[in-house]
């Protein structure tokens, strides 16, 4: 029988099929933080057990992280005593962690690829909804609650409905100053927030196989901002060469043996899907968010839709536009901005700040913006300063800031004041994300620096 991607993957982990039920689904790769983690351990002691498999855990710390003077004492209580639980229970139990100021640590979405944790036809589970970043890889990868965190921890198994199968095809040549992070946008702007609900996504078609990996991973981070449980693309050359001589990538025999097994992960061509949606990358244009989440977004040259153009409620709608200070029918070109933030899982890594300092070089950074540049982990970070990348942003006016979740939810001191409009190349753009009323335009690096010399929303491809 006929397989998609996603059938391969997921039908090799399923340790037992419960009738009219979930499958007992077996885990690889378990990725902890210090915000969703620290209950759970408290339920293992409370029963106890023990982590049955802490060589396949893996914790870093990111989401309340200072971005500044890590090497001092965090000052923020509950951050404080999270960071401390993280490093005492990853001690207690055996489990890897890369805590701040370890050479490894970064944004957990970032440090798996990075490190070759991260493979394809792996599992992988995140107490974090954008886990779905590692099916760049043709892994199957999806956030998690904070119980299910403890039931992998405990079994290294969770239990879960197979969901139904979606293909986005996305075929042509993008245009122009058209990149990953414009084409995940444009994608939720035409499904809306909830038309990947109850799917699990393909991403395929000439874009994809053309993108990179740091590309892939943007538009796979992005899936569940329209409701899917996850994405995934099948991995190929590129993949492979990403991936090969890693830390804990396999080598020798070993790497030869999975790679000839990776190769058989793809679609079958009379596979069927639940769901199929294609795309002219023609079509697609770089693009801005205007109202408050992911799927209420245009081409920087559109005007605003009016309510009767959108699908959803017309009160609902206004009042997304009254949050952010909008109206029906204007135009974004030259919407004035105070704040710029590059970084996140979305976008925080080395080839999001080759991109924005390929627009900031030779120019200065707006008098009326205040920028948070932040790479995704310290890998990242040096390859900034190796790169010389550093040296133009700042001769540019920018300052370089070290590694963390940041802005992306305003967890720490990294937050937008109220009212304030900021420019953020992060993945979501819900009200007070950013900050307790504080304004997100999501977009995408080099969006993200036309916005910063300029100033206000400026069409990038006028910069180049």
């Amino acid at each position: 029988m006929s397989k998609t991607l996603f059938d391969k993957v997921w039908d090799s982990h399923v340790v037992r099929k419960i009738e009219d039920g979930p499958d007992v689904f077996f885990i690889d790769r378990h990725f902890i933080h210090e915000v969703t983690s620290p209950v759970a351990f408290l339920g293992l002691k409370a029963r106890g057990v023990t982590v049955l498999y802490p060589e396949r855990t893996f914790a870093t710390a990111d989401h309340n992280t200072p971005t500044i003077n890590q090497h001092l004492p965090v000052e923020d209580a509950l951050s404080a005593n999270q960071l401390k639980a993280l490093e005492d229970n990853a001690a207690e139990y055996g489990i890897s962690h890369w805590g701040l100021g370890h050479i490894k640590n970064g944004i957990v979405h970032v440090v798996g690829p990075e490190n070759g944790i991260t493979l394809p036809g792996a599992t992988i589970v995140c107490g974090d909804s954008h886990t779905s970043t590692h099916g760049a890889f043709g892994a199957i990868a999806f956030g998690i609650g904070t119980s299910e965190v403890e039931m992998v921890l405990s079994t290294q198994c969770i239990m879960q409905p197979k969901p139904k199968k979606m293909r986005i095809n996305v075929n042509g040549e993008l245009s122009k100053g058209v990149g990953p992070k414009d084409v995940a946008l444009y994608i939720i702007a035409q499904l809306t927030t909830s038309g990947g609900t109850g799917y699990f996504v393909e991403y395929a078609g000439d874009v994809f196989e053309n993108m990179t990996m740091e590309g892939r991973m943007t538009v796979c981070n992005l899936s569940i901002e329209m409701g899917a449980r996850g994405g995934m693309i099948a991995p190929d050359q590129k993949t492979f060469d990403f991936l090969e001589g890693r830390l804990f990538a396999p080598k020798g025999e070993a790497w030869d043996k999975a790679v000839a097994y990776w190769k058989t992960l793809k679609t079958d061509d009379d596979a069927v899907f639940d769901a199929e949606l294609n795309i002219n990358a023609a079509d697609i244009e770089p693009m801005i968010t205007y109202g408050t989440n992911p799927g209420m977004g245009i081409g920087i040259t559109k005007h605003i839709p009016n309510a009767n153009q959108v699908e959803g409620g017309e009160e609902t709608y206004k009042k997304s536009l009254a949050y952010m200070g909008f109206e029906e029918d204007d135009v974004m070109i030259g919407k004035p901005i105070d704040f710029v933030f590059l970084g996140s899982c979305t976008n925080g890594r080395i080839e999001d700040f080759r991109a924005f300092t390929e627009i900031v070089k030779g120019r200065k950074k707006a008098d009326n913006v205040t920028a948070w540049l932040v790479p995704g982990s310290h890998v990242v970070e040096a390859q900034i300063k190796e790169e010389g990348l550093l040296d133009i942003l700042t001769e540019a006016g920018f300052v370089l800031r070290q590694p963390g979740c940041s802005a992306c939810l305003a967890m720490n001191d990294d937050k937008v004041p109220a009212g304030k409009y900021a420019v953020s190349t992060s993945n979501r753009n819900f009200e007070g994300r950013q900050g307790p009323g504080s304004r997100t335009l999501l977009a995408s690096p080099i969006m993200a620096a036309a916005a910063a010399v300029t100033g206000k929303l400026t069409d990038p491809r006028e910069l180049f």
